[in-house]
């Protein structure tokens, strides 16, 4: 609503859409169609994601009325390792994934780490 207010005014040429900040990726989507039934480009911003917000990121990019550079940047820009395969740089570009779903899996070994395992036994009645 902020979005369709702001275009509606015509209190803006561009938007910035951050999944992040606005609700979520349908959200995004959502604003992204806005504008570009408005005709008003858009560019993606990120939030210090991970690998796989990351990549949901660069889907999300993808779309057509992102037509303006974003702020998705490499992985190593933020992590030292990250929790799936490295983004990087390409003559400053990040390619999208064109593996299925997001095109990212996680790293099993980095999982390791944040996860907590809680065993208990469960009384018979």
């Amino acid at each position: 609503e902020t979005a369709r207010g702001a275009l509606d005014l015509e209190a803006c040429s561009i938007i910035n859409i951050k999944p992040g900040r606005v609700g979520g990726y349908l959200e995004a989507k959502k604003i992204h169609d806005l504008c570009l039934s408005r005709g008003v480009p858009v560019w993606c911003g990120g939030m210090l994601e991970t690998g796989i917000g990351r990549a949901a990121n660069l889907a999300l990019a993808a779309l057509p009325g992102f037509t303006l550079p974003g702020d998705i940047s490499a992985s190593a820009r933020y992590f030292s390792r990250d929790i799936t395969a490295p983004f990087v740089l390409d003559n400053g570009h990040i390619g999208v994934p064109d593996s299925l779903g997001i095109g990212v899996e996680p790293l099993p070994e980095m999982l390791t780490g944040f996860r907590k395992i809680k065993t208990f036994e469960v009384a018979s009645i």
